[in-house]
């Protein structure tokens, strides 16, 4: 099998990495890929998503995978259905979930679908009235369209959650992705990450993994496109898992089947917990990154088989298993991030000669590119270190000491990913 993976971050090269140990897939390419895919794969440079249908007719492209949101909001997966090529991800229409907050919010109302108390509007006026009646803080401001999971804010005072609406709407913060909000109340528990892929009528549930959005330790700092992960998190059990099938996932594949708009590809489910019970903070439509780089290890089913089943309608024929280990990624940063952008960097990976971390720890590239022979950190998120074990400890250890492997200019990251985890082990 002939496999592209369109997109050039983490998340692609994890799921390049896993399809790289995949004994039915031939043939290995990403659009545009970066700097490091092209160790497992070929780079396929393209100005059209025309275009890059153009070269998988030509070249015998058997799948294509879509990793980010916006060629998907875009409608590459129209583009490509319309000439009858195969390829996993949702249509323009059911991108919507994530290409606007406004619509996923109405959604979960119409559907009743547990989510936060809100209101969505393009009124300065309207957003005030509705923060000065909030009986608490922190609230919650959101802009409407794609942000590259940068668009929420929470704001600790009812003036900051005004003055976040008056950027937004303003274009100030956000362009025209903030000139609709979505104001909410703050949700007070616990946030996972779950991921179910679709084939428009059926599904398979992922192991939920936790996100670890903010910059620095404990939790603070500004939100970032998240600074570690791990799965298998021990604060799901299964009544959860079924809460969440029943009561999410169930009503929005039919939800979505009644709006035209079959879900086909990753739903994502950002999760708050709440005394038990799991409550919808938002929808996207591909995977996290970097919760991505720790499921893709944990699948012991071929990759490409799940791919292609989704793809094709037909997940009821797969059974799919899953490694009984723990997966921690910890993302290595660039000097600025994310504040602003930092000067490229050299990367250097020491040799691992421990037999043990050789084989449980590995290296997924976001932000690099390739220069002269070189290995470059020119993204905000450069890399992630990803380690397995038996516990999460043991698989946290991993990651670190892989984490200590890796030098260039600059690099930071978090040390206490997974901490929730160990508090309650």
């Amino acid at each position: 099998m002939k496999v592209l993976v369109v997109g050039s971050g983490g998340r692609e090269f994890s799921i390049g990495l896993a399809l790289s140990k995949d004994r039915a897939v031939s043939h290995l390419y990403f659009a545009p890929g970066n700097g490091a895919t092209s160790m497992l794969g070929a780079n396929v440079a393209y100005e059209s998503y025309e275009a890059l249908l153009a070269y998988v007719q030509q070249n015998g492209i058997d799948l294509t995978i879509v990793g980010p949101e916006q060629p998907l909001v875009e409608g590459i997966v129209d583009i490509f259905r319309a000439a009858n090529a195969t390829i996993f991800g949702p249509t323009a229409a059911a991108a919507r979930l994530e290409g606007s907050k406004v619509y996923m919010k109405n959604f979960l109302a119409k559907y009743a679908i547990p989510t936060a108390a809100y209101i969505e509007t393009d009124s300065i006026e309207k957003a005030y009235k509705f923060i000065d009646a909030m009986k608490s803080t922190p609230i919650v401001v959101k802009a409407d369209g794609l942000c590259g999971g940068k668009g929420v804010i929470i704001a600790q005072s009812k003036d900051e959650a005004k003055r976040s609406v008056g950027e937004m709407l303003s274009g100030v913060a956000f362009g025209e992705a903030g000139k609709k909000v979505i104001v909410e109340e703050y949700l007070d528990g616990y946030e996972l990450s779950m991921f179910a892929i679709c084939d428009g009528k059926d599904y398979i549930l992922l192991p939920a993994a936790q996100d670890h959005k903010r910059i620095g330790d404990g939790d603070t700092g500004p939100n970032t496109g998240g600074m570690g992960a791990y799965a298998p998190t021990p604060l799901v059990d299964e009544t959860l898992y079924t809460k969440v099938k029943k009561r999410v996932i169930e009503p929005t594949l039919i939800g979505m089947q009644k709006e035209g708009a079959p879900f086909e590809g990753v739903l994502f489910i950002g999760v708050m917990v709440v005394a038990g019970e799991p409550i919808v903070l938002e929808y996207n439509v591909r995977f996290g990154d970097p919760e991505c780089e720790i499921l893709m290890p944990l699948m012991t089913t071929p990759a490409s088989e799940l791919f292609y089943k989704a793809a094709t309608k037909s997940l009821d024929a797969l059974q799919v298993t899953f490694s009984s280990q723990y997966a921690v990624g910890v993302v290595m940063a660039s000097a600025n991030y994310p504040y602003g952008n930092s000067q490229s960097a050299q990367i250097i990976v020491d040799e691992v000669h421990h037999e043990e971390l050789a084989h449980n720890a590995h290296i997924s590239y976001a932000g690099v590119s390739e220069v002269d022979g070189m290995l470059m950190a020119t993204g905000g998120r450069v890399l992630v270190c990803v380690g397995l074990g038996d516990t999460i400890q043991q698989a946290r250890d991993r990651a670190y000491l892989m984490a200590g492997q890796v030098h260039f200019a600059g690099k930071k990251m978090r040390t206490d990913i997974a901490y929730q985890a160990l508090r309650i082990q």
